[in-house]
């Protein structure tokens, strides 16, 4: 069964750890997320943006997937199926699919405009039990159509859109989605701070965790991110283990062209990926 991320949030808060969100691409990503965060006894976050969505036929498709997935092969741990960068519309298709909890991704209208349609989809969640990510600041780099340009977050208008009730927030803190360019300046722990003394207690979430070293994420963690979204590290082991597979002729070995075992090489690449992100945030052994 799938659940909304406050609990598991509040919980992360407390004991000083981060829950990964893990974006889902097709049936292997998911299974291969799922079996891990099983293995690893994990609460685990499944973030499916619109595009993914779109690309899997849907979010109904996706979440009568999710659910099945959970039930046949015998999940325990704390699932919660996440919109990632909703927009308006999306954010309300999501909720009506079964998704359990719901990123409206306002950054990019006016403070007035973020605030009056987060207040609304608030509302909305709120009234079928689901959690509410909001974003302030736009965060750098690319993510399906939604571009940041790599902008800060102001600490006063985070603490305006926690007021308001939603259950994590997103501030840029110079993070960014993808890959990380070589002149990039690191992460502004001290705006973070800021943002986490005008937030009291909001648990915060650091997207674009692709790329940035070890020793800041823990650092973030220790100021209060209870959530890191991890994609673009999964898509290259993926790529890569599918690559060198095909390199090394496995492909025409035999049955090798059986896409159960051509893209076996890359499920458990995606595997050994999400086991490291959940023993880098702490989350092992917390479900």
């Amino acid at each position: 069964m799938l659940v909304n991320v406050k609990e598991m949030m509040q919980k992360a808060r407390d004991g000083k750890y981060a829950v990964g969100q893990f974006n889902i691409n097709n049936l292997e990503w998911t299974k291969a997320i799922l079996l891990t965060a099983e293995e690893q006894k994990s609460p685990v976050i499944l973030g499916v943006s619109e595009g993914a969505g779109k690309y899997m036929c849907g979010f109904k498709t996706v979440a009568d997937m999710v659910s099945a997935m959970i039930g046949d092969l015998g999940i325990t741990v704390p699932v919660a199926l996440h919109l990632d960068h909703g927009s308006y519309e999306g954010a309300k298709k999501a909720m009506d699919s079964g998704f359990s909890s719901i990123m409206f991704d306002g950054s990019h209208y006016d403070i007035d405009e973020n605030i009056a349609k987060t207040k609304e989809i608030i509302d909305l969640c709120a009234e079928r039990g689901l959690s509410v990510e909001a974003e302030v600041g736009a965060i750098g780099g690319e993510e399906d159509g939604v571009i940041g340009g790599g902008e800060v977050a102001d600490p006063a208008e985070c603490k305006t859109i926690a007021d308001l009730g939603v259950d994590i927030l997103a501030a840029g803190i110079g993070n960014i989605h993808g890959k990380y360019p070589a002149n990039w300046a690191g992460l502004r722990f001290d705006v973070l701070e800021e943002i986490n003394k005008a937030t009291v207690g909001m648990p915060l979430v650091l997207h674009g965790g692709t790329g940035i070293p070890d020793d800041m994420v823990k650092k973030a963690i220790s100021l209060g991110v209870c959530k890191i979204n991890v994609n673009t590290e999964c898509q290259l082991v993926f790529a890569e283990a599918t690559r060198k597979y095909i390199e090394a002729g496995k492909d025409l070995e035999g049955k090798g062209f059986d896409p159960r075992k051509l893209l076996a090489p890359g499920f458990e690449a995606i595997k050994e990926k999400v086991k490291e992100k959940m023993e880098l945030f702490g989350s092992v052994g917390k479900a």
